[in-house]
């Protein structure tokens, strides 16, 4: 049942949400000074009032009605606060019924939608908010939220793989913070997400001119952002194959960012950290084990499904590379048999050594396994992934010449990640 007040301030939403006047909306059938004290909530609204206005506005009578979980704003209100998945089904409901709301409390609700769904792994569902996210974005247009909007949407299309639509994203998001001036905070969330996506895109000197530009902008800081910076001006170095500049930066954020700042970013560094030990040479599994461990720790009080099947990767990588074949292997299948909620590129890395896997086992189908990825790589247009796996194959088919399949080994683990999602 319809009740005042809610129904005169949904009504007066959905008015002004078209740019109509009282009086084009009551139109003939209805005079201005009745639907003014319906907005009011002065009067209770009839039957026939209601399929007037409903048919006026283009709606369905249902939609006068409040949602279950109340107001957008009381929803959001309650997501924000909590984060927990029924206060997020509420959150997704309201949207649906509040389509009339204003398109800044719209694109809020819609950013809250997709960070749920980053933070369990979902990142199809994540893209699919973002979308509409930066289309409003464009409609509201203040540049902050544009930017912000690009910004994440090119995160997340580079975990998904896809990288020309990423770059895209990424290219527009900075030249808008550029063009407006936008504050340190945004300026370098842009730059995060750019130079993850050109190192993916095989645009290595881009990358490091960014990343340098980025560490240029948080010097002083020991927040996340810089914890954040220096991570990926690590990954650059590690792509480019200085592992000595790509371990002094890491180690630098492993030194000084504290647990207590952001326990899931602390995590997160040592995964990273301990997948930068294995590309050194001579690798250093040892203290991968050390990150690993560290990570596991977090794990109890941070994990989600995505970090426990990183440090699963990282675990069975470590394996590979002091020989614990069938230990890898065992770690590997828990993997398989899990939805997976990794990025792209992690999700190849763990394919890549499985087809490693086989080989060492004599199955030479691995062999041809590798090339299909890294065929499949070139032609998404992930260029820096291609060229590492296609230099596993070399190494791979180099040892088979040799009557030996124990040196390929070290080349298991991909080059390392910027920091992504």
């Amino acid at each position: 049942m319809l009740r005042q007040p809610a129904f005169g301030q949904r009504l007066r939403k959905m008015r002004l949400a078209q740019g109509l006047s009282q009086t084009a909306l009551a139109g003939d059938g209805m005079s201005t000074g009745y639907l003014s004290r319906l907005e009011s909530g002065a009067r209770q609204p009839t039957d026939r009032a209601v399929a007037h206005l409903a048919a006026r506005l283009g709606v369905q009578p249902a939609d006068f009605e409040e949602p279950a979980g109340g107001s957008l704003a009381n929803a959001l209100t309650l997501a924000a606060s909590t984060g927990a998945d029924d206060a997020m089904d509420t959150l997704r409901d309201a949207l649906a019924a509040e389509a009339h709301e204003s398109p800044v409390l719209r694109w809020q609700t819609l950013w809250q939608l997709a960070r749920h769904r980053r933070l369990q792994g979902d990142h199809a569902a994540e893209r699919a908010y973002l979308d509409d996210l930066v289309a409003l974005g464009d409609e509201v247009d203040l540049p902050a939220l544009r930017v912000r909007g690009l910004n994440r949407l090119a995160r997340c299309l580079r975990t998904l793989g896809e990288i020309s639509a990423a770059l895209d994203a990424a290219v527009t998001a900075h030249r808008l913070a550029r063009e407006h001036s936008l504050g340190v905070e945004d300026r370098a969330g842009v730059l995060l997400a750019l130079v993850s996506v050109e190192a993916e895109a095989g645009r290595l000197p881009d990358a490091r001119a960014h990343a340098d530009e980025l560490t240029a902008l948080v010097e002083g800081r020991t927040d996340t952002l810089w914890a954040e910076a220096v991570w990926t001006a690590a990954s650059v170095r590690t792509r480019q194959g200085d592992h000595q500049g790509a371990q002094a930066h890491l180690e630098q954020a492993l030194d000084r960012f504290p647990s207590s700042e952001d326990l899931v970013l602390w995590l997160r560094l040592r995964l990273s950290a301990g997948r930068l030990y294995l590309l050194k040479t001579p690798a250093d599994p040892e203290a991968a084990e050390r990150c690993a461990a560290a990570a596991g720790q977090a794990l109890s009080f941070v994990g989600t499904d995505g970090l426990r099947q990183q440090l699963t990767a990282l675990k069975a990588d470590i394996a590979f590379r002091t020989e614990r074949y069938d230990e890898a292997r065992v770690l590997l299948a828990d993997l398989e048999a899990q939805p997976l909620r990794m990025s792209y590129v992690d999700q190849v890395r763990l394919d890549v050594l499985r087809h490693q896997l086989r080989v060492m086992a004599g199955d030479m189908t691995g062999v041809d396994g590798l090339r299909t990825l890294a065929e499949q790589a070139q032609a998404d247009a992930m260029i820096d992934l291609a060229a590492e796996i296609w230099r596993i194959l070399a190494k791979t088919l180099s040892a088979l010449q040799h009557g030996s399949t124990s040196s390929a080994a070290p080349a298991a683990t991909l080059g390392g990640q910027a920091a992504s999602t």
